[in-house]
């Protein structure tokens, strides 16, 4: 069976996995207040640019999404985001769950434009009875996006400077960071995103480590800000298991280094399809692929693939997503062009 369904079906880098290893019998302070957190903080820092950044490690993207969104938010406010954001459809309501409404705007390719987040907040500070209304508080994008595509720096930019008119904070859900730096279309960069947001995280989960996600404020974290994440149950106590996962992440540039597979063995496969005659739903430079199968197609590539059933076009075809990681073999990728 050839395994595209997802990028994070293997475990970890085997420099993440040697680091574990060499460290696991030192006796370490607990809840992320050991060495090696400081020291993949610090790194974390200098890659972005930004020496005063607060940096804190949680579990997963849901998780981290959750608890940042409900610590940053008051209790009346929501958090804008595209009708195809992760934290609106692929969540379980989790953002709702903590008491936070998901105020969504129009998609363009899974992003939201500048143009549309000052439309919407104009009209909700011009009507009369927004004291009764969710007050929009937060402004959430991911790169990159559910489909993959990525936000240039001239879109970040604009979009920072709306949040910046209107005063509230820009979260950038980084959980396919990697596969987003590494792409060849994108002249967005580590520091350009510490530089227009408010806070962003640095996905592990889906790029290298067994899991783990690095949460980034710019300037200043909420208050107490590890109380809120112990209430919500995501302190671990052997916080090392983080901290050393990305202090071998952020070593002599090794998170940048491995998204690249991803990217070059996705530009493979797409032109694999393109070369076979399959039509592609939409253009994504990273590392998903979405691809138009006709049905009896689908079944027969079902028997050896697995990839991920996406959405129905029509009686006879549907939108499937296959996805390659940071340990995707060209192999692997040249048989299933074999299949097609």
């Amino acid at each position: 069976m050839l395994y595209f369904e997802n990028d994070y079906s293997e475990g970890a880098h085997e420099a993440v996995l040697r680091r574990l290893i060499d460290t696991n019998m030192e006796q370490l302070p607990g809840y992320g207040n050991d060495r090696y957190c400081e020291a993949a903080r610090e790194k974390i820092r200098k890659a972005c640019g930004c020496p005063e950044a607060e940096v804190y490690f949680l579990v997963g993207g849901t998780q981290t999404n959750a608890v940042v969104i409900s610590a940053v938010l008051k209790q009346y406010e929501g958090v804008i985001a595209a009708s195809t954001g992760h934290i609106n459809g692929h969540e379980a309501g989790a953002v709702e769950y903590s008491g936070h409404k998901i105020l969504t705007l129009p998609q363009e390719a899974g992003k939201i434009t500048a143009g549309a987040l000052r439309e919407y907040l104009e009209a909700f500070y011009h009507d009369r009875n927004c004291e009764h209304m969710v007050f929009p508080g937060m402004v959430y994008i991911s790169h990159p996006t559910e489909y993959g595509t990525l936000y240039s720096r001239r879109e970040l930019q604009e979009i920072s400077e709306v949040c910046g008119q209107y005063e509230i904070p820009l979260y950038l859900d980084g959980a396919r960071l990697g596969y987003g730096l590494a792409a060849e279309a994108s002249d967005v960069s580590l520091e350009d995103i510490a530089r227009y947001t408010s806070v962003f995280y640095i996905g592990g989960t889906k790029v290298g480590a067994l899991c783990g996600e690095a949460v980034v404020f710019t300037k200043q974290a909420p208050r107490h800000f590890i109380t809120e994440i112990k209430q919500k149950g995501a302190l671990l106590a052997k916080g090392r298991l983080l901290g050393v996962q990305f202090d071998a992440l952020f070593t002599d540039g090794l998170y940048l280094k491995i998204g690249k597979n991803a990217i070059e063995t996705a530009e493979t496969l797409r032109r694999a399809f393109l070369d076979k005659g399959y039509r592609i739903f939409l253009e994504s430079p990273t590392n998903q692929l979405f691809v138009i199968l006709e049905n009896e197609k689908m079944k027969e590539l079902k028997e050896k693939v697995r990839f991920c059933l996406w959405e129905k076009l029509d009686e006879n075809h549907t939108v499937v997503r296959f996805a390659t990681s940071w340990a995707t073999k060209m192999e692997d990728v040249e048989q299933l062009a074999a299949l097609l």
